[in-house]
Formats: structure tokens, sequence, C-alpha cells
């Protein structure tokens, strides 16, 4: 999300990111920002992040919600400052929720108790419980293997 916030919120806009990233369109970059390397601690990542969101709200503070901004790799380029806003929390928040669920699969928390690990059902019951809502996928759609 940092790489993508800081192209947004910022080449969008002609406000450049002051870092150097990757060119979207570049295919020897081999989408290097869709993950951390190896070499990357988490102290980095997060630095990072931080950066790109302070970026973010200078840029959003500085310009009106209908200013406006060109992102070449859309079909419709000419967009708004409100269109770009919208497109990014919509991608961090699926994003977030994809964080959400490798996180659930790691450590058994769920929903509001994710500070806590959900031990209240034990394997029988997720058994069951998956059996009913593959059902529930079947009825909904015969076709479905």
């Amino acid at each position: 999300m940092s790489f993508w916030e800081a192209r947004y919120f910022g080449e969008v806009f002609g406000r450049p990111f002051p870092e150097t990233l990757p060119r979207w369109d570049d295919v020897r970059a081999g989408e290097a920002e869709m993950w951390a390397a190896e070499h990357e601690t988490r102290e980095e990542i997060i630095d990072r992040y931080r950066r790109a969101w302070q970026h973010s709200d200078a840029t959003i503070t500085a310009l009106a919600v209908d200013a406006p901004g060109h992102v070449p790799w859309w079909p419709r380029p000419q967009v708004k400052l409100f269109n770009v806003l919208v497109h990014v929390l919509t991608e961090t928040s699926r994003h977030a929720g994809h964080a959400d669920i490798l996180r659930e699969q790691l450590d058994g928390s769920t929903g509001t108790a994710a500070g806590r690990a959900d031990r209240k059902h034990d394997a029988a019951f997720w058994q069951t419980r998956r059996a009913e809502i593959e059902r529930a996928a079947r009825a909904a759609d015969p076709t479905i293997v």
C-alpha cells in the first residue's frame, strides 16, 4: 500500500513522492512493490508506509476534493481527488481484510476476539460448520463441483 499511496497521492496530482519508485509500467520490476523483499525489515516497511501516508496527508490537505488528477493506467485517466480517495480507501480495506485472513490462519483468533484465540469451538464444530456452508453454496449454485 505504501507504493500505491505514494503513487496515487503523488504523481497523479503532480506532487511526486520524494523517494524513487519503480515505474508502474516497468515489467522488469516484476511487481516487486506487491510484497516485502527478503532483505527488508519490518521496521523499514512500516517506516516507508509512514512516509507514504505523510506524503498522502500533505496532498489531501493541500488540494480541494475536486482537484484534477491524471491516472495513466486507468481506462478513464482524468480523475478528481475524490475518486482517488475512494479508490485508495477501497484498496486499503480490501488488503487489510486479506491481511486479517492471513493473521487468523496464523493465530486462530477471529472477529472482535482478535486479541485471543477462539477456543470455544473444536475441530468437529468447524467441520460441521464448513459442511453447512458448503451445502448452502451448492443449493444456491448446483453447478459447483
